[in-house]
């Protein structure tokens, strides 16, 4: 199960009074890109105050970012690192989440891997910067569709399916669209307002 190594990792990691971004995927086995897109857009899915993916989302971009500069594997600055998780909040966020892993869990093999080749990481890692900065923009009803799509496609990338991440691509572009649409829509009414 794709949520179960998260919740016993962060589970014995709260016990032990350890529980931040850094320790979570270093116990996950690996600084992988795909384990760090997992872990930090499902921060972001967090019921937390609305605004915080502007603190959210700065590990997205810093992951997705390092990924398209082509670094060989996440290096969390470590005031990202040594933030702090709530285990209650990270479970919830993870049970949220059910209805989504419990379908990729159904479907999810290695396919397509080729997406992953080394030569593909850096434009993968542009699309992924692009929709963690739609994430980022603390625009209204948009934030829950980036930080999902983003979860597919750390899932495929995780998981080796180049389907899955290409699914979690097109879902991103669409967040994209979106956001950009709100910001139009919303710079269109101010400006109606203020004329």
């Amino acid at each position: 199960s794709l949520s179960l190594p998260i919740l016993r990792t962060s589970r014995a990691q709260h016990r032990a009074g350890t529980l931040t971004l850094g320790t979570l995927l270093t116990a996950l086995g690996e600084t992988s890109f795909g384990w760090a897109i997992v872990v930090f857009s499902l921060v972001t899915l967090l019921p937390l105050p609305p605004g915080t993916t502007l603190l959210t989302a700065l590990p997205l971009l810093v992951t997705t970012g390092q990924m398209f500069l082509g670094y060989p594997h996440v290096r969390l600055p470590r005031v990202l690192s040594g933030l702090r998780i709530d285990q209650d909040r990270l479970r919830r966020g993870v049970l949220r989440l059910r209805p989504i892993t419990r379908r990729l869990e159904r479907i999810l093999r290695p396919r397509y891997i080729t997406l992953f080749a080394r030569r593909n990481e850096r434009p993968l890692g542009l699309v992924l910067f692009v929709i963690a900065f739609a994430l980022f923009l603390p625009v209204p009803l948009s934030g829950w569709f980036p930080a999902v799509s983003l979860f597919t496609v750390g899932v495929g990338i995780v998981e080796r399916d180049g389907l899955v991440t290409f699914f979690g691509l097109i879902l991103g572009a669409l967040s994209v669209l979106l956001t950009v649409t709100i910001i139009l829509s919303l710079a269109a009414g101010a400006d109606a307002i203020l004329h």
